[in-house]
């Protein structure tokens, strides 16, 4: 049976060792060797880096035909409970390994509540990319949505979410002429994106106060470092005392690079002169760099280091749309590479590289993944317009939205057409 359905991967479930391209970390561009991306790390980093979230696909090769099932009818019934497990093994591992490379989400966070609080997020709401280079697959449902996703789960009651949808569609409809424009859609982006940016103040506001612990209004590296090692089950009695000793703390290989990594981006966050201690506002921006400008090009810069594939600080669509490590070969991991570089190929050519000479530079990216940026979201407006436009009419009617439901509220609405008059 190891024969039938083998993991490519050396391991206790056995099968053959990785390929070269896996092996060596990823794929390159054609004709260079394969780009070692990181492997994932358990505070879900990638390769030890604060906050970052790539998550390597394990390979599978499935090879079913009827020897496998004539081998299973004659395996004893003594030794059916050990292939049972085998095969529930890898059923579960073939589920993780669906998961598509190419989008990072706000739900998919590994590591402890506190470690999240104190860690810089990954994901930032109403930003089009993650801080590990990844699109942000709700980022249409962000800004158009905000905060306001209640009625639109995935066991919401269809009739209500309708609803819901066709007073958000009036709300967006300022003129109030049942269709909205492009307009009024950057209107509305730029509302959303308000919001996420006011929730994102508050939430640092608790984080800032929960390690200051003397009240001063600012927070020093030191007092940040002992609330981050104790969020990683250290001692704080033993930390303090070691720090203000100046004794080494012994810390695993991987704790340390991320808080040689959180310290780098603590510099950033410290306006001049540096002293390590941060205000409020700084440690927002430490925590979420969309709300700073030197702080967004900083997060830009870290991007552009990771994707850069020839060193020149700037990126080609080959780079931008490389595959990252690992993929499953087999029809659904066809899918997942296609969906990867067909979405990040529209992205590059139509959003990112605003002057189409297929170069994205660090301005360009900075451009691209401001949230506050009106030209781009005139852009998104045009773009989610577009996306649903069924008629060609540059404007978006009621049944359309309930038809591209899916897109605008990650939510599927049955019976569009029929129900967009009641709902009204």
């Amino acid at each position: 049976m190891a024969e039938e359905c083998r993991l490519h991967q050396a391991g206790p479930l056995g099968g053959a060792a990785p390929s070269a391209d896996v092996a060596s970390g990823g794929r390159g561009l054609p004709g260079q060797p394969a780009r070692p991306w990181p492997l994932p790390s358990p505070s879900g980093g990638r390769g030890g880096r604060a906050g970052r979230g790539i998550w390597a696909h394990l390979q599978l090769i499935p090879q079913p035909g009827p020897r496998a099932a004539m081998a299973c009818r004659q395996v004893p019934l003594s030794g059916l409970a050990p292939h049972c497990l085998w095969l529930l093994g890898v059923i579960l591992l073939m589920d993780v390994s669906a998961r598509p490379a190419n989008h990072s989400s706000a739900r998919e966070r590994a590591g402890s509540k506190d470690e999240r609080e104190l860690l810089p997020p990954d994901h930032l709401n109403g930003v089009k990319l993650e801080m590990d280079g990844h699109l942000n697959k709700d980022f249409h449902q962000e800004v158009f949505l905000g905060k306001d996703t209640d009625g639109f789960e995935e066991d919401a009651e269809p009739r209500r979410s309708r609803r819901k949808l066709m007073v958000l569609f009036s709300k967006v409809d300022v003129n109030t002429d049942r269709r909205i424009s492009a307009k009024e859609m950057q209107r509305w982006i730029m509302e959303k994106t308000a919001e996420h940016f006011q929730e994102a103040v508050e939430e640092s506001k608790v984080h800032f106060h929960a390690v200051d612990p003397d009240g001063d209004g600012h927070v020093s590296w030191d007092e940040y470092k002992v609330k981050f090692l104790v969020s990683k089950g250290h001692s704080e009695q033993e930390v303090a005392e070691k720090m203000r000793n100046g004794e080494e703390l012994k810390v695993d290989e991987e704790t340390q690079e991320v808080l040689e990594n959180l310290k780098d981006r603590w510099y950033q966050a410290d306006s001049p002169p540096s002293d390590l201690l941060l205000t409020e506002d700084e440690f927002l921006s430490f925590l979420h760099p969309e709300h700073s400008r030197g702080m967004l090009k900083f997060m830009v810069k870290e991007i552009v280091r990771d994707l850069d594939q020839d060193g020149d600080k700037r990126l080609s669509l080959p780079e931008f749309i490389s595959l990252p490590v690992g993929t499953v070969e087999n029809q659904q991991g066809q899918d997942i590479d296609d969906s990867w570089v067909r979405d990040r190929k529209k992205e590059f050519e139509e959003l990112i590289d605003a002057n189409h000479d297929g170069i994205v530079t660090m301005a360009e990216l900075e451009d691209y993944m401001d949230p506050m940026n009106e030209y781009n979201a005139l852009n998104e407006a045009k773009q989610m317009i577009a996306i649903a436009d069924e008629n060609q009419n540059q404007h978006l009617e009621p049944e359309e939205v309930l038809k591209y439901s899916e897109f605008f509220t990650g939510s599927k609405l049955m019976d569009y057409a029929r129900n967009v008059h009641e709902e009204f």
